[in-house]
């Protein structure tokens, strides 16, 4: 099992990424994004050391053996889903060329 404090480390991490609060605001040119660049990378990496290496390859031969297996593919849910995306674009684009040309 995952150390509680490998956990919290994991959480605080995701929030710091998608927090609009950052130690350097974004609009300071080059340091606003930067502090993301090397904040995020080092807070994954000290995550990553912190879980035992017992759960690291128990869920690395996990994640290969799902890889591995070879799942139906239903073409028939894709082919719906990218219909009801299609109808959904032409609708937009109905609706504002309505409008366009009102």
């Amino acid at each position: 099992m995952t150390p509680w404090y490998a956990k919290v480390w994991v959480a605080v991490v995701v929030a710091y990424a998608f927090s609009p609060i950052d130690l350097i605001p974004d609009f300071v040119p080059i340091l606003g994004y930067l502090d993301d660049l090397i904040l995020i990378p080092l807070g994954i990496a000290l995550a990553v050391k912190l879980i035992p290496k017992e759960i690291m390859i128990k869920c690395r031969q996990q994640a290969q053996a799902r890889i591995d297996s070879k799942r139906p593919v239903n073409w028939i849910a894709g082919g719906i889903i990218i219909a009801i995306w299609i109808m959904i674009f032409y609708a937009v684009v109905y609706i504002i060329l309505k409008r366009i040309l009102k």
